[in-house]
């Protein structure tokens, strides 16, 4: 039998992986944002004028969140504590960043915590088809319409992209988080991070759910994270660097 062990993300990224994925796909890199550089487009984006995402009170810098990631299978069922805090958010770009921490990793004698960035579904910096990560039009579809607040979109998406859509006033924020690297232990741990997260964040009341995909990883793990009351120490920029 294929040995597997688990993988996590900070504050809330679990999954498993094969002993033989590439680890070096955790290693720890330094990330960078300038206000003058915007992300780069997903192929299909609209470079047109709109406006942006609501800043909802809740999706900003130092807001908390804390829930669950299920990482059952066939043999075992099982969730993960996980938190994420918010660390940065640039809207105009779609863009923000922050941390996750897995609390209860079987094979972990500490939590274990990543750094990880994010693209916000607007129609202008990103759109629902995702264009990497060894993702296809077929897997964003898939998970996309896991998600019960896509319904209403998902004819236009699966037409033309989604481009015509107008997602300004939507009581959701369709968004994608890719862990870069670990922040308290190294590549050598038996975590991966080569995947990435469908997030679905409500306005009304901060709640976030995700599913991870990674093709060498157990399908659909659930995120479920409610926000949680504590004070805020992130931060809003026009530019930052993490070494």
């Amino acid at each position: 039998p294929i040995s597997l062990c688990w993988i996590s993300i900070t504050s809330g990224t679990l999954r498993r992986r094969s002993d033989d994925d590439d680890d070096d796909r955790g290693k720890k890199m330094p990330v960078r944002v300038v206000e003058s550089n915007a992300p780069a487009q997903v192929s299909g984006s609209d470079p047109g004028n709109r406006s942006p995402l609501p800043r909802s009170s809740l999706l900003a810098a130092g807001q908390a969140f804390s829930g669950t990631q299920n990482v059952s299978n066939q043999q075992k069922e099982e969730a993960w504590r996980v938190n994420v805090q918010i660390q940065g958010v640039d809207l105009e770009h779609g863009y923000l960043c922050g941390t996750m921490e897995a609390l209860n990793v079987p094979m972990a004698d500490t939590p274990v915590i990543t750094f990880w960035e994010g693209e916000i579904v607007d129609g202008k910096n990103y759109t629902f088809n995702t264009g990497k990560w060894e993702a296809t039009r077929e897997d964003d579809l898939r998970h996309w319409s896991k998600f019960p607040s896509f319904a209403p979109l998902q004819g236009q998406v699966e037409s033309d992209g989604g481009r015509q859509l107008d997602l300004s006033n939507y009581p959701y924020i369709f968004m994608r988080w890719k862990e870069q690297y670990f922040v308290n232990v190294g590549t050598d741990c038996g975590l991966t991070i080569a995947g990435f997260y469908y997030v679905c964040f409500s306005c009304s009341d901060g709640s976030i759910s995700g599913f991870y995909y990674d093709p060498n990883s157990s399908p659909f793990q659930k995120l479920e994270l409610k926000t949680v009351n504590e004070g805020r120490s992130g931060f809003s920029f026009s530019s930052y660097e993490l070494q």
